[in-house]
């Protein structure tokens, strides 16, 4: 299975021909009004008008109702549903019938045991391990730039198929990669000069040292 790079959060058309122009091959579109990273329906179809049938388009949602889903699918066509909420398994599989297209589900990861999760939500077509948010007031539920400890993973079956994201930066990608040997990185804060303010040259350090790194776990 092909090793997958995903840049999420984009927000602008100019960072997202970097992205697409650089190979990613997964790019995100939030849809969390209070993250900083939030685009409208309208700048969300142009966007995605833009990266159609040059990447896999995906849409962030957080516990969304019916409604919400059917104006971003609507509106967006995404690839690829992302739920990024406290999304129960009934309810994911639920917006998988509803939507007729893949669903990932995000699980925050904190300590060992939040990884007994990952076996009530087999039914999503791809799991992410994020980093749990901070315990604050307002913490957003991704992208806020903190990792987990990724040797929390050392005991997952080396079968099971996740993306990594949550702290990751062209600093640190390579290092993830090596030691949870996941099938696909995603990152957003991690490729920005300020909240929500995507870097080119961070964008493209990204994903070349994500698919360098991923070379070389191959071999």
């Amino acid at each position: 299975m092909d090793n997958l790079i995903k840049i999420c959060g984009l927000s602008t058309p100019e960072t997202l021909e970097v992205a697409l122009d650089a190979g990613a091959d997964m790019v995100g579109f939030t849809r969390i009004p209070r993250s900083p990273r939030h685009v409208s329906l309208d700048l969300a179809h142009r966007l995605s008008l833009q990266a159609r049938g040059r990447t896999q388009r995906v849409v962030l949602l957080l516990n969304p109702g019916d409604e919400d889903i059917a104006q971003a699918v609507e509106a967006i066509n995404p690839d690829l549903i992302q739920l990024h909420g406290s999304e129960t398994p009934e309810r994911v599989a639920e917006i998988r019938a509803m939507v007729k297209r893949p669903v990932m589900k995000a699980l925050g990861i904190a300590e060992a045991s939040d990884l007994q999760a990952l076996t009530a939500y087999a039914g999503a077509d791809r799991i992410l391990l994020d980093a749990k948010p901070p315990r604050t007031a307002g913490a957003l539920p991704g992208g806020n730039g903190i990792a987990f400890d990724w040797r929390l993973l050392n005991g997952l079956d080396p079968r099971l198929s996740f993306m990594l994201s949550g702290g990751l930066n062209p600093d640190n990608v390579a290092e993830a990669i090596r030691l949870t040997k996941p099938q696909a990185v995603d990152v957003s804060s991690g490729v920005e000069s300020g909240p929500g303010l995507k870097d080119p040259a961070r964008i493209e350090a990204f994903i070349r040292a994500a698919r360098t790194a991923f070379a070389a776990a191959h071999h």
